[in-house]
Order: C-alpha cells, then structure tokens, then sequence
C-alpha cells in the first residue's frame, strides 16, 4: 500500500472517531455545578475543550488504524472468513 492511501485512510479514521469520541466526558452546565445561561441550549456543553477532544480522538485513530493496518499485512479478517456475505462463485452461461 502507498504510502498517500495509508494516510487517506488515517484521515478518515480519524474522522470518523471523531463520533466515537464526542459523548464521551460531556457535562451540562447544571452538571458541572453552574447556572444556566438563558437563551442557550440546556444540553449544550459547559467548557468545550478542543485540544483535549482531539487528542482523544487521535489516540482511538491511532489504534484503529494500527489494527486495520496489522490485518492488512497478516490477513487475519480476509473474504473468504467473511461467509455471511454469501460468496460463491457465479455460474457458468452458456
């Protein structure tokens, strides 16, 4: 694999653990202990750190995309282990 296809696809790991990251660590203003702003969202998060966001999304990136890079280079998932999506051989016509 080129080296420009392996980075593609760290950016769409990436991007993509974005969503896996996000819920996670998030608290409300009232759950963090502060009064609610009015005209604001109640749910919306109290103290959004970005850098801290991105740095957790980087590291799930990371691991999955070393993962899917190791199967890549040991074929441990290949086609044929994938059966339920029922790969046969297309018949013969005549």
């Amino acid at each position: 694999m080129r080296w420009t296809s392996a980075l593609a696809i760290y950016i769409l790991f990436w991007a993509f653990s974005v969503f896996l990251v996000l819920p996670f660590g998030v608290r409300t203003t009232r759950e963090a202990g502060g009064e609610h702003i009015p005209g604001t969202a109640e749910s919306a998060p109290h103290g959004f750190r970005p850098r801290r966001v991105a740095m957790r999304v980087t590291v799930v990136a990371t691991v999955l995309f070393g993962l899917f890079m190791l199967n890549y280079h040991f074929d441990w998932i290949d086609q044929q282990s994938l059966t339920f999506f029922n790969l046969q051989e297309a018949p013969e016509v005549r």
